[in-house]
């Protein structure tokens, strides 16, 4: 019994403060709109989702995410997030060298657990459409003078 809870805490050992652990794969990414009700598409997970805006989707930390905001009237958006280290997620990465060595930073890498999505959360104001351009009405021309006799 004693060697199997020393080999548990050597497995676990390269993790206890790797981000893996401390802030997990994934994160809550919150979007909204004004004006609310909209269509939020969101690209880079493992299953396109959509929500109508305020809404809330979990996505891995190592996505590439595009927002996509849509309602009708309204001119679309389109939001790339980026991936940033926040400092809780370097924090986090440092464990690793304290603690988990080179196994728990390839585990932090793999996964992204280090990395946090910018903009979160996603914030859009959309804009009207233009009303479309009513072509101007044509003044009406005086009819043609006939041309003046010749002498």
């Amino acid at each position: 019994m004693m060697i199997r809870l020393l080999l548990a805490a050597v497995i676990a050992a390269p993790c206890l403060g790797c981000a893996s652990v401390t802030r997990g794969t994934t994160e809550n990414i919150s979007i909204s709109s004004t004006p609310a009700g909209a269509t939020a598409e969101i690209t880079g997970l493992e299953i396109p989702t959509a929500c109508v805006t305020p809404c809330v989707v979990q996505a891995k930390r190592n996505a590439d995410i595009t927002v996509t905001i849509n309602k009708e009237g309204y001119e679309p958006q389109i939001i790339p997030l980026t991936k940033e280290i926040p400092g809780t997620g370097a924090a986090g990465f440092a464990g690793n060298v304290l603690l988990g060595g080179v196994v728990g930073m390839g585990v932090d890498a793999v996964t992204g657990a280090a990395l946090d999505h910018k903009p979160n959360p996603v914030i859009v104001t959309l804009q009207p459409l233009a009303p479309p351009v009513q072509p101007r009405a044509a003044k009406p021309r005086p009819p043609k003078r006939p041309p003046p006799p010749q002498s």
